[in-house]
């Protein structure tokens, strides 16, 4: 007996993507996501630029995380041209990336997710019953959105940013009324919690390798040095040693594996080797949720990004304390180059890890351009996983079975649209 289900057009996800199942003989044969999107040659969009002009183009990959496209491009160019950053700038840098990943997990955690618990097609369907949930969830997007606003310049693709640092800087009373803001935000970020707490997450677990930042004096965020879940650590220049993108016959994006095959990039990779670095706010959220920290149950992904919302809130109001305290006086060191040629750098992007590498020629233009995306990372992983829940699935209504995948894929939070820039010219 054959059975076979297919999913058009994932909803509540970024970009565009299929899910086919198929049985046949008491066997599955087939569980693929097909990623649909069509590719845009970012690589070779870059090659030939100038590096003045890298960073605000490759920004444009991503409306979501403009921001970590930013900081990792900047950041490579600066190792390959030999640029400085004060510490200010690295301060108002971090900052502005706890605002992007701030957002973009307040955005999946109540647009995305919270309907599957809910039981409704979209979060806009609760204006009536639950207005309180709906007003909390845009109050919250909106403080997110205030920080990258104030340090970036606006929301999403920041125009502050620049080789070396920045090109302006937030003023005291707006930090100080930023602050106010996040302060203020906390009784809802507490329901947040509440609301989380009480629901119910399916019960799966798989072993997975992880691999994030290196968490050396704070949670992972930047950093030159990668660990994996095996306890290896190895330098952000070498990260062509250990990952490997492939190309699958059902997928407009790429694809990656480490040595041991597929792995997590993101907010449970993060927790599972930074947990001791969490804010003071967030390990109480953690014990709240009962969180594993081994992030076996990729459905806990949805409590582990809680758990960062809350942690990234408390360490912007430390990141604006000392800002204040210390002032702003340099936040942008000569962007002069010292030297041409290859530079990688890594962040730890919403998604997970964010590769960007370059090499440039003497007269300052872009040779070669690499970027590996965090979503293209977790692809082979969300597979692994649909296929080990499955067989548990298959005694349910066809419904029942796409809804569980469905949050699955979810809980990952995907970037499609991200994922599907790299492909090769010649591909076409």
């Amino acid at each position: 007996m054959s059975r076979k289900i297919e999913l058009d057009y994932l909803t509540r996800i970024e970009g565009h993507a299929h899910l086919v199942i198929d049985k046949r003989r008491g066997k599955i044969s087939a569980c693929r996501l097909e990623v649909i999107e069509t590719p845009r040659f970012f690589e070779a969009l870059l090659q030939g630029r100038h590096y003045r002009d890298v960073a605000t183009i490759v920004s444009r990959v991503c409306g979501v995380c403009s921001i970590s496209h930013t900081l990792a491009s900047l950041m490579a160019t600066e190792a390959a041209l030999g640029i400085d950053c004060p510490p200010q700038a690295l301060l108002l840098r971090r900052l502005l990336s706890y605002g992007e990943i701030v957002q973009s997990h307040l955005l999946q955690l109540y647009f995305m997710a919270v309907p599957d618990y809910l039981g409704v097609p979209s979060l806009f369907q609760l204006v009536d019953t639950r207005r309180d949930l709906v007003v909390r969830a845009l109050h919250l997007k909106r403080v997110a959105n205030r920080i990258c606003e104030l340090v970036g310049g606006r929301p999403i693709h920041p125009v502050t940013c620049c080789l070396g640092g920045f090109s302006a800087k937030p003023e005291a009373t707006q930090l100080k009324q930023l602050r106010q803001e996040l302060m203020a935000a906390l009784p809802d970020l507490e329901a947040t919690v509440e609301l989380f707490a009480g629901f119910s997450y399916p019960l799966f677990s798989r072993q997975r390798e992880a691999l994030s930042l290196q968490p050396e004096s704070c949670y992972p965020l930047h950093g030159r040095t990668l660990l994996n879940s095996g306890g290896e650590s190895f330098p952000v220049e070498d990260y062509r040693d250990q990952i490997e993108e492939y190309l699958s016959p059902h997928s407009t994006a790429k694809l990656a594996r480490s040595k041991t095959g597929s792995y997590m990039v993101g907010s449970q990779a993060r927790i599972r080797h930074g947990v001791a670095h969490l804010s003071p706010m967030a390990r109480k959220v953690a014990a709240a949720l009962d969180l594993d920290s081994s992030g076996m149950n990729p459905f806990e992904n949805l409590k582990a990004r809680l758990i960062e919302v809350v942690h990234y809130f408390e360490e912007a109001m430390h990141a604006i304390d000392e800002l204040l305290m210390s002032g702003m006086n340099r936040i942008c060191a000569n962007p002069t180059p010292t030297r041409f040629g290859p530079g990688a750098a890594v962040v730890e992007a919403p998604r997970g890890l964010l590769f960007h590498s370059y090499d440039y020629s003497a007269d300052g233009l872009l040779q070669h351009a690499d970027c590996v995306i965090p979503t293209a990372q977790n692809l082979s992983s969300i597979e692994a996983d649909m296929q080990a829940l499955l067989p548990g699935l298959l005694d349910r209504p066809d419904e029942q079975l796409k809804q569980q995948l469905e949050m699955l894929i979810r809980s990952y939070d995907p970037c499609l649209s991200c994922s599907t820039h790299l492909l090769k010219i010649e591909l076409c």
